[in-house]
């Protein structure tokens, strides 16, 4: 008799603390803005952080709550920004997009190798052994990190080389983050010349690892008539905002380190 009563008396409790437990759900309950929802599902759900925030739910919620920009979402780039426009009532502004680009041209034919590796084939593992086996210490390795955690299909590795194709990138960022060598970096899309070496030795140190690296001549700071191009720490480097594509650096590389994108 006495068990009985015990069991009757644990159930009668947690009925009564369940009852309780929704009772509380309900009045402590903070209701969502049903346009947190409608934003999401205009997005992506790419969840790459390219707009800042950690993923497409929590920036759906800053736009809503917080009134951030609604044209922030690289992978859905204007689509997107219209479609969440129409959500908020307000209006989109224009959306720049933006591709991934490696910096460096060192396919296992133009770049030499200083030994070989037989580790874990990962990039960021191969880095961490002596710079990797790429006699550039600026180049990429090749392993592929970036073909990982791109959730796109658009980059692939070729003769040693990662390669993005700008049909299917998105400029969501998520090689660049990924890259121990930090060489792709994500530019607005156009006809502008794109200096592919990140090779920071001198010139001659330079041209002993890779066929077409940049040697520091300066001859394209020299020639471009817009300031497009800095140089800094043996390195040319592009100014986006400056380049108009004109191709002139791209005549008078004389490594063919420069390249016009389209």
């Amino acid at each position: 008799m006495s068990i009985a009563l015990a069991i009757a008396v644990v159930t009668i409790i947690g009925i009564a603390g369940a009852a309780i437990l929704v009772v509380a759900a309900k009045f402590m309950a903070v209701e969502e803005d049903e346009r947190i929802g409608l934003v999401t599902a205009e997005l992506p759900a790419a969840n790459c952080g390219a707009c800042g925030y950690a993923g497409c739910a929590d920036y759906a919620k800053a736009v809503v709550e917080d009134g951030a920009p609604v044209n922030k979402c690289v992978p859905g780039g204007q689509k997107a920004a219209d479609a969440v426009a129409a959500v908020m009532g307000v209006e989109a502004g224009s959306s720049t997009p933006h591709h991934a680009v490696v910096m460096c041209q060192g396919t296992n034919d133009n770049c030499k190798t200083k030994f070989e590796y037989h580790g874990m084939p990962t990039c960021s593992a191969a880095a961490g052994y002596y710079g990797g086996p790429s006699a550039c210490q600026y180049g990429c390795l090749g392993y592929g990190d970036c073909v990982t955690v791109c959730k796109f299909d658009a980059i692939k590795v070729v003769n040693g080389l990662s390669v993005v194709d700008p049909e299917k990138c998105t400029g969501c960022g998520a090689c660049a983050e990924v890259c121990p060598k930090n060489i792709i970096s994500v530019l607005p899309v156009g006809k502008m010349a794109e200096v592919r070496c990140q090779n920071k030795d001198k010139g001659a140190q330079a041209m002993k690892v890779c066929a077409v690296s940049c040697i520091g001549c300066t001859k394209c700071v020299k020639t471009c008539q817009h300031e497009a191009i800095s140089f800094e720490n043996n390195l040319a480097t592009i100014i986006p905002e400056k380049c108009v594509g004109c191709g002139e650096c791209v005549a008078v590389c004389p490594k063919h380190a420069i390249v016009m994108a389209e």
